[in-house]
């Protein structure tokens, strides 16, 4: 059996994470028992939500174990099988964490899927038609609910979650705007996303500044909206919404080092009769058929190009993630293992 190599959460981070707070280990990998399948990862996933959970305090998930593989998705290849639904060379996605290899029970229903490479490439398994593309379906489809005219906005725009949103918003009818950091990303999400308009956050001080570009490109207000970052976007964006409007809250990377991140002017979801709600994607299994064969067949006829940011080699991976929590990533952020 072939020498594993693992990244393990060392210890926890007080504030900002650290490089130091992990650890990379080399073990032999077990020797295979019945139902039992060995992949080789070629590409592990690197997300947002990994922060919440270095940290040992309540959440939607548990924290991750100190001492043992930090969690996160990964796409790769059987290459030992005691199965008879999985035969070595099939292309499969799962949990298999920050390791090169992984010893899956393939009798345990949704711990590994295969999938087909032939007109979606693997690594996009992991992002926009993935855990992030189905993140944007869901928190579009079925909280924002949106009707072909309308304006809807989403923060991290040029993200693995931001730019599945354009094109499933765009095919639907409506107007997208994106907020993003920086003018390549901007540049990025109005020529190759089909975004209609594109906001550089950092180029405003305050909120009350980024909401006053917000009106000028949503002269009609925002319909709906998808929120990633929290704090002073969400501040930006809450004056600008339109009765009734629908807000998924997905994630809160400006609270990510553990910080509270208050809002401004709660009072406005009562004023204009918000629906505010928070989701997680993998509580909404049922969903996922419907939103991966939509997903595949933007990635497969063009009308969603996503963008990667892909890093080399298992050790390089906590350097990467950190720079993901920085905005320093250019669309999804992998770690390429082979």
């Amino acid at each position: 059996m072939p020498v594993n190599q693992q990244i393990f959460l060392d210890n926890r981070p007080t504030g900002e994470a650290v490089a130091s707070n992990f650890k990379l280990v080399t073990r032999e990998t077990p020797a295979l028992q019945d139902g039992q399948v060995l992949v080789r990862h070629h590409f592990l996933s690197l997300d947002p939500y990994m922060r919440g959970r270095m940290n040992d305090s309540k959440s939607y998930t548990a924290p991750q174990p100190l001492g043992e593989v930090m969690g996160g998705g990964t796409v790769g290849e059987v290459v030992e099988s005691c199965s008879p639904k999985f035969q070595p060379g099939d292309k499969v996605v799962g949990m298999g964490g920050w390791q090169q290899y992984s010893v899956v029970n393939a009798e345990q229903p949704g711990a590994l899927r295969k999938v087909d490479t032939s007109h979606v490439p693997l690594s996009h398994y992991l992002g926009a038609v993935g855990m992030p593309g189905v993140t944007a379906w869901y928190g579009l489809v079925k909280i924002i609910e949106p009707q072909a005219g309308q304006t809807v906005v989403v923060s991290a725009a040029t993200g693995a979650v931001g730019s599945a949103f354009a094109a499933l918003a765009k095919a639907r009818g409506c107007r997208v705007v994106g907020i993003a950091g920086g003018p390549d990303k901007c540049k990025y999400a109005l020529q190759e996303l089909g975004f209609d308009a594109c906001i550089d956050y950092k180029q405003h001080k305050d909120a009350a500044s980024l909401s006053k570009a917000l009106k000028e490109v949503c002269p009609d207000g925002i319909d709906g909206y998808f929120e990633n970052v929290g704090g002073m976007v969400l501040d930006a964006v809450l004056p600008r919404m339109n009765a009734f409007g629908r807000i998924a809250l997905c994630g809160m990377i400006a609270g990510y080092d553990g910080q509270p991140v208050p809002l401004t002017y709660p009072a406005l979801i009562l004023t204009n009769r918000l629906k505010l709600q928070g989701f997680i994607v993998s509580e909404h299994m049922e969903i996922w058929p419907e939103a991966l064969k939509e997903l595949g067949t933007l990635v497969a006829t063009g009308k969603l190009r996503p963008r990667e940011t892909v890093a080399q080699g298992l050790e390089a991976a906590p350097e990467a993630f950190l720079g993901l929590l920085k905005g320093k990533n250019f669309g999804k952020q992998l770690v390429k293992l082979v």
